[in-house]
Order: C-alpha cells, then sequence, then structure tokens
C-alpha cells in the first residue's frame, strides 16, 4: 500500500512514528514530507525517519496563507508521482486540497476545536475528520471517533517504557521532586491573539516552583534574563522519560499537559481557549487543572498546592490506569485503520473493523 504522511508540528512526528516503523516493517510504501517548524524536523532525523521539506513555517496570517500555497504547491507534483492511496495529516490543512484536486483520499486527525481558521478553509476538501471522542465538536458524516488521546499514540505502555536511566544526566534520581514548564510564543493559526502568562508571573511561577526542587524550563519564546539559570538542557528526544518522572508539568501548551496526563503526572494547564481533551484529563480523570488567561494567580497557587501536597506517585498512577482503561492503544488502531483501508477501500468499514480489532485484542486493558 502507497501512504504519503505529512508532519507539520513537533508532536505530529511522535503521533505518526510508530505507525511509520510497523507499515514500513510489514512492506507498504510510506512517503513522508514535512514543514519545518520547531523541532520538528531533528525529530524525524532522531528517529531515522526519511523526509522532504516542502515549507519552512511562517507566522501571521499572511504568513501562513503564503507559506499554505508554497507547501500546496509542491505537495501536488510529489502525489501525482507518488500516487499515493491514502495521503494523512494532523489538521489536514496541506492534504486536503492535493487530495481534493488529485482525487486522492486524504484524511486529517485532530483534537484542536479552535483551531477554527484552519478547520474551516480544510474540512471541506477532507474525506475522513478522525478525532478522540472527547472532541467537543461535531462534523457530519465523515467525523468518525476514537476512545483514546493522540498522545497515546507514543506514550501507552506497549509503545513507552520510561528509562529512570536519563535523570542521572542532571543529578537526579526518580524519587526527586523536580518540575517541567513550558511557555508557547503563540504564533500557531489557532493561537493567533491569544496570551498566556504575564512576564512577571512566568518569573514568579519558576521561582516558587523552584522552592520545591530543580526546575526545567522550556519556552518557544525568550526567556526572561532571570529564568534563564533554568533554561531546559534536556534533550528533545528524552523529554517524556523527564516528564514521566516529573513530580508536575505546568505551561501553556495543551499537548504538553495532554502528555503528562497519560504518563501519571499532574498538569497545570493556562490557556485562554480549552480543548475538549484536557477538559477531560481534568474532569473525569483529575490529571489536569485546567485555567484561563485571566486565572494566572490561581494557576499559581494551584501548582504550589499540587507540590506542597506531596501525593506519592502512586497516587498518580492510580489516575493513569482508569485513563488507559478507558482508552485504546492509538497506534495500532491507526496501523488497523489505513491498512483495512486498503483492503476494502471503504473508510468508513475500515474504521469499524479497526477499533473492533482494537477493542477485542487480548491484553489490551492495563
Amino acid at each position: 500500500m502507497r501512504i504519503l504522511i505529512d508532519i507539520s508540528h513537533p508532536a505530529h512526528v511522535h503521533f505518526f512514528r510508530n505507525a511509520i516503523s510497523m507499515w514500513h516493517e510489514r512492506g507498504h510504501a510510506v512517503r513522508v514530507v514535512a514543514r519545518e517548524k520547531d523541532i520538528t524536523c531533528d525529530l524525524l532525523r532522531r528517529f531515522h525517519i526519511p523526509h522532504k521539506v516542502l515549507s519552512k513555517a511562517r507566522t501571521g496570517v499572511a504568513g501562513w496563507t503564503g507559506e499554505m500555497f508554497a507547501h500546496i504547491g509542491r505537495l501536488l507534483p510529489l502525489v501525482m508521482t507518488f500516487r499515493p492511496q491514502v495521503m494523512l495529516q494532523i489538521g489536514g490543512t496541506f492534504v486536503g486540497p492535493v487530495g481534493w484536486l488529485t482525487r486522492t483520499p486524504a484524511w486529517a486527525f485532530t483534537d484542536t476545536e479552535n483551531a477554527t481558521l484552519s478547520n474551516a478553509i480544510t474540512f471541506p476538501f477532507i474525506d475522513r475528520i478522525f478525532t478522540p471522542q472527547c472532541y467537543i465538536l461535531g462534523h457530519g458524516g465523515k467525523h468518525l471517533r476514537y476512545a483514546g488521546f493522540h498522545e497515546l499514540a507514543y506514550l501507552h505502555p506497549r509503545w513507552f517504557v520510561p528509562d529512570p536511566r536519563v535523570l542521572s544526566r542532571f543529578g537526579l534520581k526518580p524519587e526527586d521532586s523536580f518540575s517541567i514548564v513550558r511557555f508557547v510564543a503563540w504564533q500557531s493559526a489557532h493561537d493567533m491573539g491569544d496570551r498566556g502568562f504575564s512576564l512577571p508571573n512566568k518569573v514568579r511561577l519558576v521561582l516558587e516552583l523552584a522552592r520545591h526542587g530543580k526546575v526545567f524550563v522550556s519556552s518557544e519564546a525568550p526567556i526572561p534574563d532571570q529564568l534563564k539559570p533554568f533554561a531546559s538542557a534536556i534533550p528533545v528526544h528524552q523529554i517524556h522519560h523527564f516528564m514521566a518522572f516529573a513530580a508536575l508539568v505546568v505551561g501553556e501548551s495543551a499537548t504538553m499537559a495532554s502528555e503528562a496526563a497519560v504518563l501519571g503526572t499532574p498538569a497545570i494547564f493556562l490557556s485562554p481557549t480549552g480543548r475538549g481533551y484536557t477538559d477531560v484529563q481534568e474532569h473525569r480523570y483529575g490529571l489536569v487543572q485546567n485555567f484561563c488567561e485571566t486565572e494566572q494567580v490561581e494557576a499559581l497557587d494551584a501548582s504550589r498546592a499540587l507540590l506542597e501536597a506531596s501525593h506519592p506517585k502512586s497516587h498518580w498512577h492510580e489516575k493513569r490506569r482508569h485513563l488507559l482503561k478507558d482508552s485504546i492503544d492509538v497506534t495500532e488502531w491507526l496501523i488497523r485503520l489505513v491498512e483495512s483501508y486498503g483492503e476494502t477501500r471503504d473508510a468508513d468499514a475500515a474504521a469499524q473493523q479497526a477499533l473492533a480489532d482494537v477493542l477485542s485484542e487480548p491484553g489490551r486493558v492495563v
């Protein structure tokens, strides 16, 4: 089977990388194209995934629009040559229009309700839209849901086992208390006009966390001078090992909050616009606490309270077990979804079959 995957964000590398590896092992032809954004291409190289870069991320509406046309213009002849049987992308921004022009099935995987502009532009061209069950919007007959979270494609116990040895580089042990903080640049298409922690509250947050242990600060935007001693030197491909052992993850990244949750680490997420998945991870599983832009002080207080409570890791791992029991192995589902489609050419039947196969798999419940 010929499969084309378009990667436009670092987190999307993780979502697809295990499936890509399995498809290669099973003899499928997989072509990966990418958008140069942050560490996307570094991760693709780190995981030995051959790829072709079609565009570089730009900021603002004009920049994003220009990049979209440039990327699509380069993807179109590649698709006409490779002739994939299906194209996959998180969000579907680039594969949707190209799929429509070439009559190639294009599938979008999304969990981001507030990506209103890109969704409005893209979804009319997309053949199928796949989302977690917790996604709060509906997109008609082409919209199919699954029980899980994007982050389980790479952090499910089948695919990821935390390695305590990576902590030793920083003189840490698994039982030590340390925190990870993530600030974003608010320049993605779905972030335009949004803001997170103010500069004074960034400093207050990190200094307060530092009273309880080491703090690693990761930031897309420049870090204030006062926080530079806390700048993270964690290798990008090892961040999930550190998150698994952290006492707390705090920040403005919904993806990192969800990653922490599925790893059994409590998270504080601050954003003007929430997500269906972090809402569920808060209200059903108690692993995330969500705050809006006007609740920065409350987020700081909640961070302090979590560290002062000193719950044993087993407390959070029990919450994680509850989450895993309600979820599928997303990578196994994705693999079977695409392969079933290759056999049937019926996306709806393939989705039903893939879900049934994964749900019936022996030992799937953790």
